[in-house]
């Protein structure tokens, strides 16, 4: 089977339906499995598995007692073809999970494009995708747009955890701390070399370079931004009075980058700077990643333990919006969010309702070891039994 970081690497904007294609051919190779992939077929209506048993009849009569055979109806295959875009923040393991859903369900084709959140919380409302994806929260004002538009209430569908890191690019500098204060003056850019006083106060023994730092920041309507900005604004005055948080920000300082493989890709090139990006992107990428001062005063290395540890104790609400940003936890790391799929409780076509059921589904119950694997904490069981609960109130009007 192709492996997991190779299919990360591949453009997400091409059909998913030929990653599939790719990944089917590798496994033939190693597994011997010669099931091909769909082309983007038509649709057709989905029979879920029904299983009938006639109850025993026994006769009050002389005659012998008689028991119904039992009969089976056999199910017809899940077909339909999805469309989600938005967030790229969980864009690599919707890519597995999708790769891995179309293996067990070879007619059913997921096309997702990762374009930011703020794109697919557009589409989502414009109803050119069946679902959207974000790492913030549907605002009230989107959420009342896209019910307008949708026919139907939006539901927020939390999928995984994940880590906000601080990539950054000096050579010789395996290791880097920063605490809140540093990290929020590098971002209002004042504090603007690596070799700072305070920066130099908290990495004693490390001989910092006396360069400029360039600051590297998302360029779109940003999930992963909303989750950075909103950190700062808890952890800085100055951050939240000149600045705020948001998809999208006036940033003080930087340079932009497209997507979060887009500000991986310019602090890799860029000797100096630092960025924020999820963690499998910083991981795939190779890059060092600063080690953070919690809300607990303890400097936390950007791990699947420590973005879990995030989530603890978190209250959810009813519509499951929710932050778990600076968390109290002793070993929490802290900036890290959830990130969400948007669907309607109701839409038009039965069989995209069942796929998207059955992918999402899939997704929470089988695919964690994936996510575990490319750095997304799972969700709680709490958390899970409450998302599966949404996806099992999908329904076609």
């Amino acid at each position: 089977m192709m492996l997991r970081t190779e299919r990360r690497g591949i453009v997400i904007l091409a059909a998913i339906a030929m990653m599939a294609m790719l990944m089917v051919g590798a496994l033939v190779a190693g597994c011997g499995d010669d099931e091909d992939l769909p082309s983007a077929g038509d649709p057709t209506t989905t029979t879920v598995v029904v299983t009938t048993t006639a109850a025993a009849a026994t006769t009050t009569s002389a005659a012998t007692p008689t028991t119904a055979a039992p009969t089976t109806t056999t199910a017809a295959p899940l077909s339909a073809n999805l469309s989600g875009a938005g967030a790229t923040f969980p864009e690599p393991l919707y890519v597995e999970w999708i790769g891995e859903f179309q293996l067990a369900n070879p007619k059913v084709t997921i096309n997702y494009q990762g374009i930011g959140s703020g794109g697919g919380i557009e589409q989502f409302t414009k109803l050119t995708v069946d679902f959207g994806a974000s790492d913030a929260p549907m605002k009230d004002e989107e959420i009342t747009a896209a019910e307008a538009s949708g026919g139907a209430k939006v539901l927020h569908i939390p999928t995984v955890f994940g880590a906000v890191v601080m990539a950054y690019n000096l050579e010789g500098i395996e290791e880097l701390k920063l605490d809140p204060d540093t990290l929020a003056a590098i971002f209002l850019g004042t504090i603007t070399t690596w070799n700072d006083p305070a920066i130099a106060a908290l990495n004693a023994g490390v001989t910092l370079p006396d360069e400029p730092i360039q600051v590297v920041h998302r360029s779109d309507s940003s999930g992963t931004t909303s989750i950075f900005t909103g950190y700062l604004t808890q952890i800085s005055t100055e951050w939240a009075d000149k600045v705020g948080k948001g998809k999208e920000v006036q940033w003080p300082v930087g340079l932009g980058g497209q997507g979060n493989d887009g500000v991986a890709a310019v602090v890799q090139q860029q000797a100096g700077s630092i960025g924020y990006v999820e963690l499998s992107y910083a991981t795939e990428s190779g890059l060092s990643m600063a080690t953070l001062q919690n809300q607990a005063g303890n400097f936390i290395t950007p791990s699947l333990a420590s973005t879990s540890a995030a989530a603890v104790g978190v209250k959810f609400p009813e519509d499951l919006r929710f932050s778990v940003s600076n968390s109290t936890g002793a070993q929490a790391y802290p900036i890290v969010g959830a990130t969400w799929i948007l669907v309607f409780e109701k839409m038009k076509d039965a069989a995209t309702v069942e796929a998207l059921k059955a992918w999402l589904t899939w997704s929470l119950d089988e695919g964690t070891a994936i996510a575990e694997e490319l750095g997304y904490a799972p969700l709680s069981d709490e958390l899970k039994a409450l998302a599966l609960e949404k996806i099992k109130s999908i329904s076609a009007f």
